[in-house]
């Protein structure tokens, strides 16, 4: 996500193995180091959590759990929440038609008790639940899960909203050329609501299960109420420092809610939250742990996700928003040189899902056909050959990573009359800077929202709300549309990878590493947590198991 992002966030830092999370987007730092082997989500069989949802839960062993994470600012607002962090907390607080399984992320009928397809797979209608509430008590019907989506679509700067483009009036909505009467949502009934969509869309349960369509309370202005809730927790404390979360007995579900509190603790000391999690104060460690100074290595789960780091251009000046141009830069990159620290290499924008081919990433380098293909541009457009052009790289000014980029691009374009320069903005604001910020490359990362490659296509559609770049591509936008229309899930990747080869053909994204993750936590003792393809793990399913043979850690 920006999820940053399900977003918009991001892959994981590495610095000597002390491990920074990152959400979808957030810029990222990476160091090569002896590593426990990094999982492909594609092959994951998690057979320490086999059986278990058969195994009845002990009561009497649930307690307040403890999870340490990154010291970050967190939004909380759904319509505006783009960093995974956030994602992951406000899976737990609000709920949609739609949530994800712990384990396989296919979509699971939440607020929805059930739905049915229309025969041309255009009309999906959900029934809700009897005893769907809100954490004060007051009823959830499918009017609220239809105000709920409308103040998402017109909040300014919802990263999400134009996902939603696939339902009928939706983009004509967002652009204010129509009312919200003509868009395809409408309620029958307190437990019955209709959705039309353009065209088949057949992602689109999945893509329901993102936090940003879950049902939320709007106050009187129109915007979410946010100390009411509607997923299995709600927020007891906030100081900044410690996030409580306690259990929602109002959710529909709450008598499979096990965990009765759920403390989150920032924290960046990693050294003290691995020793926190040695005597048994911290349950798990998100990102945030020295696994040298782990006691128990076969609580440290590390593995590949649907992410992707990458640098991409920015659309906005001449001769950058010129593929020719962009190409005789990248054909001089010296590609195994940037991907160096990379801990799974990335050639190509999206992770190679399973049934998911025919992509040809970016590997060759030749300075010798950069520098014709620099001359051809030039021609093209008029400019002298010996004209020195400048390219403004926007970094974060925290990130040695991302310096550690620049000089290599600069040293590599330097041959072409390029000259790359550097501008800078503090590391909180860097992410929301880039719409507004007149730099011609960037940094980001991205964890997919759902495991379908659109989740990463999505971020170079024309109109959408998750295209930072603001590259458009007519024929790139008709393949995204035919895949979305294709109820065949062989036709439906073929067109996105015919999508992704001509992003990459155009030039306009340089693929660096694809992201990982990295926790601490003891599935001996925690049940209902599994490695994923989304790094994302509902609070919901948590409990404590009975650890029949295991001995407390040697603490000194």
């Amino acid at each position: 996500m920006k999820r940053i992002p399900l977003k918009f966030f991001f892959s994981l830092l590495f610095s000597s193995f002390l491990i920074l999370p990152l959400s979808a987007q957030e810029n990222t730092e990476s160091n090569e180091s002896e590593n426990p082997p990094v999982e492909n989500f594609d092959s994951i069989i998690d057979l320490e959590n086999e059986g278990e949802k058969n195994s009845p839960v002990n009561e009497a062993l649930q307690r307040n759990f403890t999870i340490i994470t990154a010291e970050q600012n967190l939004n909380l607002d759904i319509h505006t929440a783009s960093y995974a962090s956030e994602a992951q907390i406000l899976d737990s607080l609000y709920e949609g038609l739609f949530s994800y399984d712990p384990k396989s992320l296919d979509p699971l009928p939440a607020i929805a008790e059930s739905y049915k397809i229309s025969r041309d797979k255009k009309r999906w209608t959900f029934t809700l639940r009897e005893n769907t509430k809100f954490s004060n008590g007051e009823k959830i019907t499918a009017y609220e899960v239809r105000a709920a989506w409308i103040s998402l679509l017109s909040t300014v700067n919802a990263p999400y909203a134009s996902m939603l483009d696939c339902v009928k009036g939706v983009a004509d909505f967002r652009a204010g050329k129509t009312s919200e009467k003509d868009i395809g949502i409408t309620v029958r009934n307190d437990r019955t609501l209709v959705v039309t969509l353009v065209s088949p869309t057949a992602h689109f349960a999945k893509l329901l299960c993102h936090h940003a369509f879950s049902v939320c309370k709007l106050d009187s202005n129109g915007k979410t109420d946010t100390s009411v809730f509607s997923g299995a927790y709600k927020i007891s404390e906030n100081s900044g420092k410690d996030l409580v979360l306690i259990k929602n007995k109002q959710y529909w579900d709450a008598k499979n809610v096990h965990i009765p509190q759920i403390t989150i603790t920032k924290s960046n000391d990693v050294k003290e939250n691995s020793w926190s999690f040695n005597d048994g104060s911290a349950d798990w460690i998100s990102g945030m742990v020295d696994t040298g100074a782990l006691l128990n290595k076969t609580a440290i789960r590390i593995s590949a996700i649907f992410g992707t780091e990458y640098l991409f251009f920015s659309c906005k000046n001449k001769p950058w928003d010129d593929a020719d141009f962009r190409n005789a830069l990248l054909s001089a990159v010296p590609w195994d040189l940037l991907r160096k620290t990379g801990l799974v290499k990335a050639t190509t924008l999206i992770y190679p899902l399973a049934g998911y081919q025919g992509v040809e990433g970016l590997t060759e380098t030749s300075l010798e056909d950069a520098k014709e293909m620099m001359t051809d541009a030039r021609k093209k457009l008029g400019i002298p050959q010996d004209e020195r052009l400048t390219l403004t790289f926007g970094i974060s000014s925290m990130s040695e990573r991302q310096k550690s980029q620049a000089e290599i691009l600069k040293n590599a374009w330097e041959p072409l009359g390029v000259d790359l320069k550097i501008q800078t903005t503090p590391e909180d604001r860097y992410i929301d800077s880039i719409p507004g910020w007149n730099a011609d490359i960037f940094s980001y990362s991205w964890i997919g929202d759902f495991a379908d490659p659109i989740a990463f296509l999505e971020l170079f559609r024309a109109n959408s709300t998750l295209n930072p770049s603001k590259w458009q591509n007519s024929k790139f936008d008709e393949l995204l549309q035919r895949a979305n229309e294709s109820t065949d899930n062989g036709e439906h990747y073929k067109l996105l990878a015919q999508a992704e080869q001509l992003l990459l053909d155009s030039g306009e994204v340089l693929p660096i590493t694809h992201s990982i993750s990295l926790h601490a936590v003891n599935l001996n003792q925690v049940g209902g947590w599994y490695v994923n393809a989304l790094d994302i793990h509902p609070f919901k399913y948590l409990y404590f198991k009975e650890v029949k043979s295991e001995s407390a850690p040697n603490v000194i």
